[in-house]
């Protein structure tokens, strides 16, 4: 048994998820490749937005993956970095806005006794 929390990403690996569902395997590389192609938004800032969501989603596969995709699609050092940064803000900003729910919360209850 491994020590790891995660897998290394193994082409064994892989390969027994085609395996298993392989249409589903097809469909979601395809799908993957499309969103990834170039269109509105570079290939860059998209994966860019990738490390950013990733570090959000806590995938470490992702992370290690988009941020060399990043890299191979000559992003900075520093963009990859400000991309972080930014997800961790959203990531903060949304506990902060939703505070207002437990805020709502405690007045109803107070309003109750």
């Amino acid at each position: 048994m491994s020590d790891l929390l995660y897998p290394t990403n193994t082409g064994a690996l892989a390969q027994r998820r085609q395996e298993l569902a392989p249409e589903v395997d097809k469909a979601f590389k395809a799908f993957s490749q499309a969103v990834f192609a170039g269109g509105a938004l570079d290939a860059k800032t998209k994966q860019l937005i990738a490390v950013a969501v990733a570090h959000v989603t806590q995938c470490p596969y992702c992370i290690k993956g988009h941020t060399k995709a990043a890299l191979r699609h000559k992003a900075s050092e520093a963009e990859i970095m400000e991309a972080i940064w930014v997800a961790s803000e959203m990531r903060a900003g949304a506990a902060f806005a939703h505070s207002l729910l437990a805020l709502d919360e405690m007045e109803n209850a107070a309003g109750t006794d």
